[in-house]
């Protein structure tokens, strides 16, 4: 485990201070930190090969356009599939929106949607306006009282509603739950469904094998698995992405154009109008040398160890409440700290130093259904460490007193 607590070194940010106090950060949820590989791969972008890709003859943009494909069939090798099921989006939640609005004319008011109580509001919405557009129902499966999906219930779930399109995250945002989803995938593919996973927060740490997994689709986020902001991934089965039509238009994307008429390319190219986010691209395939040259299972006990210390020293502190699957876990903590507000919690431990999000993490569903206005979310990722959690419950312990006067 001491390579992967080496690893800290290589990411610029958390060596500095805030409020006078060591940064521990533990957002790593709602975005990665990311090493000085890939901050360095941008800058080299910029200050060498600045040029836009597939639109030029000469040197650079010849340069960038081989770079930016090759982290293509690198993220394709990645998730063991084929680079032309690999396109690049703004994020997971332009991911899901495009199959979304792909999919109006395959539905119909005879049809159901079906997804978790779980979702994150951009595994929400896009299907709540599907639902709309097509008169199809919107149905969820439910989770118990601390926010957790019985995997029997899920599938009793399925089979009762058959529905047309099921859509799961495979690590919930919030409470860090990892779902069953190559068993749901399989159990909703026997209704005839077409399956989406959401893989925001799984992807850096259960370095999903889409291939074994069997699902139509799955999006990710760069900027949670160390890479920029502003760049995502939808993977889709060749022949399904290519069912979906167009979904903005534009240069790149077109393989004729006449003002009688226009034709497209086929995916990926179909669903990438315009001049991509190459930097971006071009750091994530940073990012992702970074993660192959990692051993993952060292990688992953490691988190779990560190998730494991987290909670037992959470669970020490009178009056903290913990939601969620403490077992089945990517590392994510979600608490409430008697009947406080999580947002004067959070300040107090931002002024000492440390990191975290309060809030509804954009799961108020969720939080209807744990009959809460919002938790504190601790969310970790291998460059963090017990002195980061020790510092952390200090500071929670000072707050705490803080607020009790």
């Amino acid at each position: 485990m001491s390579d992967i607590a080496q690893l800290r070194k290589n990411f610029p940010t958390l060596t500095q201070t805030i409020e006078g106090h060591p940064l521990v950060y533990l957002d790593s949820g709602a975005t990665s930190q990311k090493p000085q590989a890939v901050i360095d791969a941008i800058n080299l972008f910029y200050t060498k090969n600045n040029a836009n890709v597939h639109r030029g003859l000469h040197t650079l943009s010849e340069t960038a356009t081989t770079q930016y494909e090759n982290v293509r069939e690198k993220l394709a090798d990645f998730l063991d599939v084929n680079a032309t099921e690999c396109v690049w989006t703004s994020g997971a939640t332009h991911g899901i929106n495009l199959v979304a609005a792909g999919l109006t004319s395959q539905l119909t008011s005879n049809d159901v949607i079906l997804i978790s109580a779980l979702e994150h509001h951009a595994n929400i919405v896009p299907w709540q306006q599907l639902a709309i557009r097509t008169g199809a129902r919107l149905e969820v499966i439910p989770v118990d009282a601390q926010g957790v999906i019985d995997t029997n219930v899920a599938i009793t779930t399925i089979q009762k509603w058959q529905p047309k399109v099921f859509a799961c995250s495979h690590a919930s945002n919030t409470l860090g739950n990892i779902q069953d989803v190559k068993l749901l995938v399989a159990k909703a593919k026997q209704v005839g469904a077409i399956t989406l996973v959401d893989g925001a927060q799984a992807f850096l740490h259960l370095r999903p094998n889409l291939r074994q997994l069997d699902c139509d689709f799955y999006v990710l986020s760069a900027h949670k698995a160390l890479g920029p902001t502003g760049l995502g991934v939808l993977y889709g089965k060749y022949e399904l992405l290519n069912a979906l039509p167009v979904y903005q238009t534009g240069g790149e994307m077109i393989d004729t154009v006449s003002f009688a008429n226009t034709t497209f390319r086929q995916a990926p190219a179909k669903f990438e109008p315009g001049t991509p986010n190459i930097s971006a691209v071009l750091g994530f395939g940073a990012a992702l040398d970074y993660l192959n040259a990692i051993d993952f299972q060292q990688m992953h006990q490691y988190e779990q160890a560190l998730f494991v210390y987290l909670v037992e020293q959470l669970s020490s502190i009178e009056g903290v409440r913990l939601y969620g699957d403490l077992v089945n876990n990517i590392g994510t903590v979600s608490f409430s700290y008697k009947s406080e507000h999580h947002y004067d919690l959070a300040m107090l431990l931002n002024s000492y130093g440390v990191a975290v999000r309060s809030g509804h993490h954009c799961t108020q569903p969720l939080m209807q259904v744990l009959n809460l206005d919002g938790t504190i979310r601790v969310s970790l990722a291998f460059y963090n460490n017990k002195d980061d959690i020790d510092c952390f419950i200090s500071a929670l312990q000072n707050s705490i007193e803080l607020i009790e006067g």
